[in-house]
């Protein structure tokens, strides 16, 4: 599957290597594909990654989302809209979104045409890397309107090594959004660490 994943930061650098070695063709959008920090990265012009892509992943900084997923509205429609983006605080104490919407659902507004997806928001990239802590994977819960959309990116995580769960309609980003506030906090509030994700236990 062709993906495309907006952003080359850790979280998108984790997501693309683990999708390549499953033998997903990855490519970066980027503002500077010329800039030396993208050296050995496979990486396109934010415009040209989306219009190559299957799938597109959103893995942005909040106060950058809104202005790229706007300006990129006619490239989006019909694709398949990963958003994996947290609309944290500043002092990552909370949401920077009203109680009745969600990161995703804003993003669905922002692009009406693309099919989006809610996912790859609840835990740290170095765990997006490596799914699987002490032989247990870790647990993805995905949230979308569109059934067929869903079924693609939940196969995706999947292929990541995540125990993947679908969470419903998109408008379970507000859970998830919470959700991921609580590794968070967990991580850095309360000295935790990064090493740890969170299980579905079933009996």
């Amino acid at each position: 599957m062709n993906i495309s994943i907006i952003g080359a930061g850790n979280v998108g650098k984790a997501l693309a290597h683990s999708w390549q070695a499953a033998g997903h063709t990855l490519v970066f959008g980027v503002k500077q594909p010329s800039d030396p920090k993208h050296q050995g990265l496979p990486v396109d012009t934010v415009i040209s990654a989306i219009e190559q892509a299957e799938v597109v992943v959103l893995a942005t900084t909040w106060q950058a989302t809104q202005e790229l997923v706007e300006s990129h509205q006619q490239a989006l429609a019909g694709k398949i809209l990963v958003d994996a983006t947290n609309p944290l605080m500043g002092d990552l104490s909370g949401l920077s979104v009203p109680s009745d919407t969600s990161a995703g659902e804003l993003v669905a507004t922002w692009a009406p045409g693309a099919k989006v997806v809610k996912a790859f928001n609840t835990t740290g990239f170095n765990i997006m890397a490596e799914p699987l802590v002490k032989g247990t994977a870790t647990f993805m819960p995905v949230a979308g309107d569109d059934a067929d959309a869903k079924a693609t990116v939940l196969a995706l995580a999947k292929d990541l090594g995540f125990d993947a769960v679908d969470y419903g309609p998109l408008a379970g980003a507000r859970q998830l959004e919470h959700f991921a506030l609580v590794w968070i906090s967990l991580a850095y509030r309360q000295g935790l660490g990064r090493d740890f994700g969170f299980a579905l236990l079933r009996k």
